[in-house]
């Protein structure tokens, strides 16, 4: 359907003018007067504005030379299409209707000198006039687009001072704010830029990456981080869930030799699922592993605490994870939601320069902010996967979602 306007000095007159553009199957839709506002009322006759509409697609441009008879026929002229337009148009009626005056007193004998003085001077007032109706009109003009632009930076200040204190960094915010800033509409409500700014940190956030229990090999799922962010206990987690609830076939390694702990809380995990363990002390006792596990689904590796500033730590990771393809390994670095984003930032570059990797993210019940979560991933560049709160195995886990991640960014609950 095509809906267009049309402005003219009577019904009859815009009617013509919609018949000429649109075809004469249309419909009007709506109809109002147009009252002339100002200085204009005194000048200018109201006008008639319709609303016309058609189901046919109109093929080609307007016929402007169609439009123009229609107009010849009817004796009128279109109707000015900007407020210059209609001010030009007022000041040739009034400059008529003085030179009417003009010619009217000029039957009277009076002297030529104050017959051209007077003239002058009816010139001058009209022009000062206008000028004055031009000025007020644009001021007005700007005064709007200041108070609408004024709004709208009110309530992009507020979203920036609730992202800024959820810990989002400074600079990801300004960003997302500059991206959405030039498609905002003047005057916009604060629930449609929310919902703009909502939908942009959505998009940057994207869908989790989830472990793929299609492989029809064996996949390697290596977790790696810090001591101390709950590894093995995600880990039991993640195991938990594929063996109850997937019915995958799952299978555990540790390298973390360093803890006994680490290693005895597995193993208590593994005897209760009924699922194998096995210890490797160096990267070498690999190849064996893998020919005892090539009958399992999946083989979850928890790797040992290592320090993002220890060089030879650094050196036995790498070398664990050359012993699996790439194409048989995924690498999950797991990091604490209450970790300085500081710190963050030098722990996830230390094992960029390893290899790549998914995100998860644990301790989210020991936070009230989560911009850390938002930050690493714009950082970095690497998928989220995984969230954890709390203790409980098999709960206490589920995927990153983007629309919660955003909702509680925003100060809504996720």
């Amino acid at each position: 359907m095509i809906i267009r306007k049309f402005i003219a000095a009577t019904e009859d007159e815009a009617v013509a003018l919609a018949k000429a553009e649109l075809g004469e199957d249309v419909t009007i839709m709506n109809k109002k007067e147009i009252k002339p506002k100002g200085l204009s009322k005194f000048f200018k006759k109201p006008s008639v504005e319709i609303t016309a509409a058609t189901d046919e697609k109109i093929e080609d441009t307007p016929d402007f030379g169609k439009l123009q008879q229609v107009l010849n026929e009817q004796r009128f002229a279109p109707a000015p299409d900007s407020k210059a337009a209609q001010i030009e148009a007022q000041k040739e009626r009034m400059l008529k209707n003085s030179q009417i005056i003009i010619d009217d007193e000029q039957k009277e004998p009076i002297k030529e000198k104050e017959n051209d003085k007077d003239i002058e001077q009816r010139l001058n007032t009209l022009q000062d006039l206008l000028e004055k109706q031009i000025t007020a009109g644009r001021e007005e003009e700007k005064e709007e687009k200041e108070r609408a632009i004024d709004k709208n930076q009110s309530y992009l200040d507020l979203i920036r001072k609730q992202l800024v204190d959820n810990e989002v960094e400074e600079t990801y915010v300004d960003q997302i704010l500059d991206e959405i800033g030039g498609s905002l509409k003047q005057n916009s409500t604060l629930d449609n830029i929310l919902a703009s700014v909502y939908q942009k940190i959505v998009l940057k956030i994207g869908s989790p990456h989830l472990i793929d229990l299609k492989t029809k090999k064996t996949k390697y799922l290596f977790f790696i981080g810090p001591t101390g962010v709950g590894k093995t206990t995600t880990i039991a987690k993640i195991a938990a869930t594929m063996k109850l609830a997937r019915k995958s076939k799952i299978a555990l390694i540790t390298s973390d030799t360093y803890r006994i702990a680490a290693v005895e809380q597995l193993k208590t995990y593994a005897n209760i699922l009924g699922i194998p363990l096995k210890v490797v002390y160096a990267a070498e006792e690999m190849d064996k592993i893998k020919d005892e596990l090539h009958d399992y689904d999946l083989v979850l590796v928890d790797t040992a605490g290592r320090s993002h500033n220890n060089l030879e730590q650094k050196e036995d990771l790498s070398g664990m994870l050359k012993m699996v393809p790439e194409s048989d390994r995924e690498v999950f670095l797991v990091l604490s939601a209450t970790t300085k984003y500081k710190d963050l930032v030098k722990i996830s570059s230390s094992y960029s320069e390893i290899c790549k990797y998914s995100l998860i993210f644990t301790k989210l019940d020991e936070t009230d902010t989560i911009g850390n979560i938002f930050n690493i991933h714009i950082l970095t560049g690497a998928p989220l996967s995984y969230a954890t709160w709390g203790q409980n195995v098999p709960d206490d886990i589920g995927k990153i979602d983007a629309q919660k991640i955003a909702k509680q960014l925003l100060g809504g609950n996720g």
